[in-house]
């Protein structure tokens, strides 16, 4: 176990990493961002919150926590351009830093902030993998996400020739910086929605191996300060279209895919 993780485990305040960071998306989350931010900080430094054109006052209020915390930094765009947009807007400033591998999280609530320190212990274990969050449902996830993310999780597999993707669209996990920003600027998809899933099967092509580690997952109520920007049929068409185009990169990397499995046996 690392220092900063064993800090954290025994309810300390983590000392800074120089390698790793937690990159935290944000686009009209209401108060709830506040609570992610303070859990986050309270088992790991630093953290990178990107507000992704927020309308709803928190990228002032977070600039206000921010000025109390020399390890939480806030950076803001003057526009709504995604998820993934925001986190490369991170990548790119965390390369810059010199960081080397970032955990992403949902700013919502529904990830675990005291899994981080697990999660990036894995990756300073294991640096040249990414570590991605595999879901622990309660009985708050709808049934028909539950059910929906399968599909989702089938496509990503066979897209990638069964190499290991626990799940494709929990957002909970850490990469190594590089790999993924090279990705990112060589296409101008995984822009929104279909960052996560899209993220995991590129660098999979890439041979960027899979760890898998579960964590739970909650779906907060509105009456709880859940907000979600899921859109059923926009977003699942961005997935369908997504998914269109990765298996025709599939079909074209199949021949190296299936020598890189038969080697790895």
């Amino acid at each position: 176990m690392t220092e900063t993780s064993l800090e954290t485990t025994q309810g300390k305040q983590p000392g800074p990493s120089p390698t790793h960071l937690v990159l935290i998306p944000s686009y009209n989350p209401g108060a709830k961002v506040y609570d992610t931010v303070r859990a986050a900080r309270a088992h790991w430094a630093p953290v990178w919150v990107i507000v992704d054109g927020s309308t709803d006052g928190t990228a002032e209020g977070l600039q206000t926590l921010a000025a109390g915390d020399p390890q939480l930094r806030v950076m803001i765009l003057p526009r709504n351009r995604g998820k993934g947009a925001a986190v490369l807007q991170g990548l790119d400033a965390a390369a810059a830093a010199g960081y080397t591998h970032a955990l992403t999280m949902d700013c919502d609530g529904q990830h675990p902030a005291a899994r981080i320190a697990s999660f990036m212990a894995a990756s300073q274990e294991h640096p040249n993998a990414m570590v991605l969050g595999v879901p622990v449902f309660d009985s708050s996830a709808p049934n028909l996400r539950v059910q929906g993310r399968k599909v989702s999780n089938a496509w990503a597999n066979l897209e990638t020739l069964w190499a290991g993707i626990g799940d494709s669209l929990y957002g909970f996990r850490v990469y190594p910086v590089e790999p993924l920003r090279r990705i990112m600027h060589h296409q101008s998809w995984m822009r929104r929605f279909d960052f996560d899933p899209e993220a995991v099967v590129r660098l999979s092509w890439r041979g960027v191996r899979a760890i898998n580690l579960p964590a739970p997952v909650r779906y907060l109520r509105p009456e709880e300060g859940g907000v979600s920007h899921f859109k059923y049929l926009r977003d699942n068409a961005l997935l369908t279209w997504m998914h269109t185009r990765l298996l025709m990169g599939f079909l074209l990397r199949f021949p190296l895919l299936l020598w890189r499995r038969l080697i790895m046996r």
